[in-house]
């Protein structure tokens, strides 16, 4: 018996051709490189995160989904980055801040007066130890990508993928000199020409601050120190000579690092410029001389156990070196700080901890929040920047107004069990980087 073929359908409708119910083949289903298929095997319910990356082609950049969303059975939402953006629309947005996001097409200009750079740290041992798996993956000098794991209500887990782009990132195969050469080197070049520079660290307790800045072999002041040291070798800098200072920001107090922690206050001169009132700072001539001040400095500063680290920072650190003529030491040529931001904590992270670790963690996120307070009114244009709101943003006012350049670096944790806090630490520094950007390009 002949079968009979329908009219022709209009030309956005597949053909379909009448076949019997045995021998009928499924109906093919609409695709579309902006969205990624769903994997309809039975009993499984996982996106295909090899196929979401971003559509390269000049056409209008539409979301569509895999089922019809006029299903009684509501079909998988499209990919979202991390602020809530379908993955497809942010890439075509994304050359909107710095450039493209390929390391070939885009922009890295060393000499920004603002920069975000991330640093991702190897797993532990004790995460090696539980199978914990790294979920941080950097796909070139200045993305980096999370897969944090999820589970639905129904208890199906799956992965949702955030991708972020800044100046630069690092794997966790970069060396801290690798670092420096990418974000501290320049402030110090920077500091010769009469500037302040500021270079501090930001993440979540144990991701790596306090290695990657105050490390007593290698941290970035080490390496600072010695390229100031070069550099005032000299002829044109002979009239020099570098000073250090040390101290620290504890329960919203200043306690000098180098003079049995003695207390300091901050304040203003008359032009508006922030002065550690008592502070003692000690001429070196040499990198072994900085060290040695460093270290006398080191054992002096609040640190204790929390249940997420046992050797947790409970202080921002502040590390300075100056640059003063020889024959007039009031006079400033320049000033480096090297800043240890305390890490950021939940107070479930803290484990059964005492009233002090609870204040000391209470102190430190408030300090935190006033950081962030003042980054959002520098995004608004707001009349009034609330930097005595805190000691932290007191003591950071030089590094966001002026004749200032400044350099932010976020570490985060890679493994699975710490994505969220990975996460905040990214979106924190992601709102840093767009939002301070624009308004420095702007200038």
């Amino acid at each position: 018996m002949a079968s009979t073929l329908s009219a022709p359908p209009h030309d956005d409708a597949p053909l379909v051709r009448s076949l019997p119910r045995s021998n009928r083949a499924p109906s093919p289903e609409r695709t579309d490189r902006s969205a990624p298929q769903l994997n309809q095997q039975q009993n499984s319910k996982a996106f295909d995160l090899n196929a979401l990356d971003s559509d390269d082609s000049d056409e209008p950049v539409t979301v569509k989904y895999s089922f019809s969303p006029s299903r009684s059975n509501k079909g998988p939402q499209p990919l979202l980055n991390a602020y809530g953006v379908p993955t497809s629309i942010a890439a075509a947005q994304r050359v909107t801040v710095g450039g493209g996001a390929g390391s070939g097409n885009s922009r890295v200009d060393l000499s920004d007066r603002i920069r975000v750079c991330v640093r991702k740290r190897p797993l532990n041992k004790k995460e090696l130890r539980t199978n914990q798996t790294d979920v941080a993956t950097v796909s070139d000098r200045r993305t980096l990508i999370v897969n944090e794991p999820k589970v639905k209500v129904d208890l199906t887990k799956y992965v949702e993928q955030h991708e972020f782009t800044f100046d630069e990132v690092f794997d966790c195969d970069c060396t801290n000199d690798d670092v420096y050469r990418r974000s501290a080197f320049p402030l110090v070049e920077y500091i010769f020409t009469g500037g302040k520079a500021t270079c501090f660290a930001y993440g979540q307790t144990g991701s790596g601050k306090t290695y990657t800045m105050l490390d007593e072999a290698n941290g970035l002041y080490v390496m600072a120190g010695r390229d100031i040291f070069k550099l005032l070798e000299k002829p044109e800098y002979q009239h020099l000579a570098a000073y250090v200072g040390f101290y620290e920001i504890y329960q919203s107090q200043l306690y000098d690092l180098l003079n049995a922690r003695k207390r300091l206050h901050a304040r203003e001169d008359g032009k508006n410029n922030v002065v550690i009132s008592g502070l003692n700072e000690y001429e070196v001539n040499s990198v072994q001389k900085v060290m040695d001040i460093f270290n006398h400095g080191h054992n002096a500063r609040s640190t204790g156990a929390t249940g997420a680290n046992a050797d947790s920072s409970r202080s921002h650190a502040i590390f300075q070196i100056v640059l003063k003529h020889k024959k007039n030491k009031k006079k400033v040529q320049g000033k480096l700080s090297f800043i240890d931001l305390a890490g950021s904590e939940r107070g479930a992270d803290r484990g059964d901890s005492d009233q002090k670790t609870r204040m000391e963690g209470s102190e430190i996120n408030k300090s935190l929040l006033a950081l962030k307070e003042c980054i959002r009114a520098l995004d608004q244009d707001s009349k009034h920047t609330p930097f005595r709101q805190s000691k932290l943003t007191q003591v950071l006012k030089d590094s966001f107004i002026g004749n200032s350049r400044t350099c932010m670096i976020a570490t985060v944790s890679p493994n699975s069990a710490n994505s969220e806090h990975s996460l905040n630490t990214l979106r924190y520094a992601y709102r840093f980087f767009t939002r301070l950007k624009m308004n420095d390009d702007d200038c």
